[in-house]
């Protein structure tokens, strides 16, 4: 069965200076008579960097797939943009298991971490925790897993099947709601915990399975001698982003999380990967040379000492198709089609704001 943890991470990269620009020191003054969190990583040469792994069966809030992969990359990218690259980034468990994302939430607004990725960003958790969320990161939702016989592609085809669902969580009541429009008559039929409705489904009770996508993915992926041939329908009923979370007060933090998440966007969409970013640093595309330091404009901005910082980052983690593709993607553990976390460009919903 599917488990849940949080986890910190240490993420340590080197760091060079150069001389004759500031020092990040002197690039991120104190907040309010406060250290800046840039100047705490550096001083420490480390980032501690949450993520939320998989949930517990019981766990009717928290619902998404094993997402760390990803989550991981993005606390990496971030490392190296603060950092510099130094060689690849060590990553050692810290902290204790915590039971979800409001666990999670609570360490990152007390300091136990400097930055939190795999949350879903609301507006009671920044009111309550004192905390923001950057860009979306992978944007997630509930879908269904269909039985291949049943040969459907939409959820109209779901018509008088039966459908496995958690009570209890908003899936079944959207379930509910959402499939009443089209006309649609469902058979929901509803379990208390995940791993249940995962048995289920595996053992042909149910026609088809209604949770988010990755957790879907991740169940296909358990039970492959069963359900490998089954098909994730491109229908979504919601969207539930996963995004990057740090603590209020800091705007030169949350700048460079949030910059460099576009960074990656922009490399894939401009077509620079860890394989050719050495050559592209002479591209006469004027996007390609600031995204890789032809000016000091953005890395001035961030409070960054290396102008070229994003050609750092790409070298080592790649761009966000790249990480995409090796952590949830096709060559990765879940195996998902890119949908919606594909780019604007490709009718997604990922995009970057401009590195500049």
């Amino acid at each position: 069965m599917l488990k849940m943890i949080f986890k910190t991470f240490t993420i340590v990269a080197g760091w060079t200076a150069i001389t004759g620009f500031p020092s990040l020191s002197d690039a991120t003054p104190a907040i309010n008579g406060a250290e800046s969190m840039v100047a705490k990583i550096r001083h420490a040469g480390r980032l501690r960097c949450g993520v939320v792994a998989t949930p517990e069966d019981w766990n009717k809030t928290d619902l998404h797939g094993p997402l760390v992969g990803l989550d991981l990359e993005i606390c990496r990218a971030v490392a190296i943009a603060v950092l510099g690259p130094g060689g690849k980034p060590r990553v050692n468990v810290e902290s204790p298991a915590f039971a979800g994302e409001l666990e999670a939430e609570e360490a990152l607004s007390k300091g136990a971490v400097d930055l939190l990725v795999g949350v879903t960003p609301d507006a009671t958790s920044m009111w309550h925790w004192k905390i923001a969320f950057g860009p979306a990161v992978f944007y997630d939702g509930q879908g269904f897993l269909v039985r291949k016989e049943l040969s459907a592609s939409s959820i109209k085809d779901l018509a008088g099947h039966t459908v496995c669902v958690v009570e209890g969580t908003d899936n079944e009541k959207i379930l509910a709601v959402r499939s009443k429009p089209p006309g649609v008559s469902l058979h929901p039929f509803d379990f208390q915990e995940e791993g249940e409705m995962d048995d289920a489904v595996a053992t042909r009770r149910c026609d088809a399975v209604s949770a988010y996508v990755s957790h879907l993915a991740a169940l296909r992926r358990t039970y492959a001698a069963q359900l490998s041939n089954d098909t994730l329908l491109p229908d979504m009923l919601t969207l539930s982003p996963v995004a990057p979370a740090y603590r209020q007060g800091d705007t030169q933090w949350a700048m460079i999380v949030d910059w460099t998440i576009y960074a990656l966007l922009q490399a894939e969409a401009s077509g620079v990967t860890r394989a050719n970013v050495a050559s592209q640093r002479v591209s006469e595309d004027p996007v390609v040379q600031r995204l890789l330091g032809g000016d000091w404009a953005a890395s001035r901005a961030l409070g960054l000492t290396d102008k070229d910082w994003a050609a750092q980052v790409i070298a080592e983690v790649g761009n966000y198709g790249e990480i995409y593709d090796r952590t949830v993607g096709m060559d990765g553990t879940l195996r998902l089609p890119r949908g919606v976390n594909a780019l604007w460009t490709n009718g997604g919903l990922m995009h970057p704001l401009p590195v500049q």
